[in-house]
């Protein structure tokens, strides 16, 4: 069984870092871990992906330069670095998992972890 936990969300200054960390368990060694957020009223929208076997990352053009993905295979674990944050960025985030290969499309995405809250304000 999957399972996926997000933490390290909270409440940030506008130009500020937090870094989220994404636990996963039951994985295979192939697979590719997606960062996706969610702000009120809004779809949910993709921000980073990387994938296991290649280590291809992928970017959200509204987040590159500022995000960096990560992951620690000893660890199981994804991180996702984001700095000089804005208050755009204050969205519930959520890592989500799928066999292989990044992708923007949320709808592929087999597992979801619970999500954390990030709020960028002053």
């Amino acid at each position: 069984q999957v399972q996926l936990v997000e933490s390290g969300g909270g409440l940030v200054q506008p130009g500020g870092s937090l870094r989220l960390s994404c636990a996963a368990s039951g994985l295979t060694l192939d697979y590719a871990i997606g960062w996706f957020r969610q702000a009120p009223g809004k779809e949910r929208e993709a921000v980073s992906c990387i994938s296991s076997r290649e280590g291809s990352k992928m970017y959200d053009d509204t987040v590159k330069g500022r995000f960096t993905i990560s992951r620690d295979n000893t660890k199981n674990a994804i991180y996702l670095q984001m700095n000089s944050l804005k208050p755009e960025d204050t969205a519930v985030y959520y890592c989500a998992s799928r066999l292989r290969y990044c992708s923007s499309n949320r709808y592929i995405y087999n597992y979801w972890g619970q999500g954390t809250q990030v709020t960028v304000s002053s």
